[in-house]
């Protein structure tokens, strides 16, 4: 399985974007998909995640209200968009995806794409 995550970029506090993950090799309609995030000099942090089916979604606190998980299983693609965005959403952003349908908020998944960098401005 591949994953190719796209849409990072610069945007100034208050705006918003959205990210792709394309997941290819696999059908994942039966796989849970996941963002994260890594800032500078800080550990990788969970963002939000998707059930394989779409009718599960969690977020991290710090999101919640503001980003918003979606996933489109004819495209095998997972989505987030971040509306109001603020500076401390800066980081280099991950998707992953599991074999199992369950939308973990941990680490465990199988497999991951590379990242794509946002950066808010104040």
């Amino acid at each position: 399985v591949q994953l190719q995550a796209c849409g990072g970029g610069l945007v100034q506090s208050g705006g918003s974007l959205r990210l792709s993950c394309a997941a290819s090799g696999r059908t994942m309609s039966t796989s849970a998909m996941g963002w994260f995030r890594q800032a500078p000099g800080k550990e990788r942090e969970f963002v939000a995640a998707i059930s394989g089916s779409g009718a599960i979604t969690r977020y991290a606190d710090s999101v919640k209200g503001r980003f918003t998980i979606s996933r489109d299983n004819a495209k095998n693609t997972a989505y987030l968009q971040m509306d109001s965005l603020k500076p401390e959403d800066t980081a280099e952003y991950f998707c992953g995806a599991r074999r199992g349908s369950q939308p973990y908020a941990t680490s465990d998944y199988d497999y991951w794409g590379q990242g794509t960098l946002v950066t808010v401005s104040s």
